[in-house]
């Protein structure tokens, strides 16, 4: 069996792929291969990036597509590039950042992630402490499924249009401290 990938290796993956791709790991040491986003991708992370700076949420608490560290249950570290983050303080620079400072994290649902998107990270994310995790469909209803951590596991507590959210304030779903 070949030897679980650092996250050291998976930057330098990404930095030697020359198509772009994201490379992610779990912290079991499952590789996944992300193709980079499309353009209804992209619209919706701007779309959301917009709402949250509009907030008044400083651009140096707001992140696209930057790694995190995330613990596993055995000691083990995995590594996951959410589409958004929203931290409660800004970060050092790194390419796999702690998650101690992350209130809420967005994934964008690709074709080739809903399974991941909607089971692995759910629970990963949830086992690292991220106050909420937020899914967006790319289907016509743009659905966000908001979820909010009880207890060490996640609620969903709403499932909502895109839209709808976006007509909203920030604070009426997020506790910026």
């Amino acid at each position: 069996m070949p030897p679980i990938p650092s996250l050291d290796d998976l930057t330098a993956m990404m930095a030697a792929d020359r198509y772009g791709h994201r490379y992610e790991m779990s912290p079991e040491g499952a590789l996944s291969i992300m193709p980079p986003p499309g353009y209804a991708h992209a619209t919706i992370a701007t779309r959301i990036m917009l709402w949250l700076a509009a907030a008044g949420i400083p651009a140096d608490r707001l992140s696209q597509a930057v790694g995190l560290r995330i613990p596993g249950p055995n000691g083990t570290t995995g590594g996951r590039i959410p589409d958004l983050v929203v931290w409660s303080r800004a970060q050092l620079d790194g390419v796999w950042l702690p998650v101690a400072d992350v209130l809420l994290v967005i994934e964008i649902i690709s074709p080739g992630s809903v399974g991941a998107d909607t089971v692995d990270k759910v629970t990963e994310y949830a086992g690292a402490g991220i106050p909420q995790y937020w899914t967006v469909a790319q289907d016509g209803s743009q659905a966000v499924t908001m979820h909010r951590l009880v207890d060490d596991r996640y609620q969903v507590t709403a499932s909502t249009p895109l839209a709808w959210v976006l007509n909203t304030t920030v604070s009426e779903h997020l506790d910026l401290g």
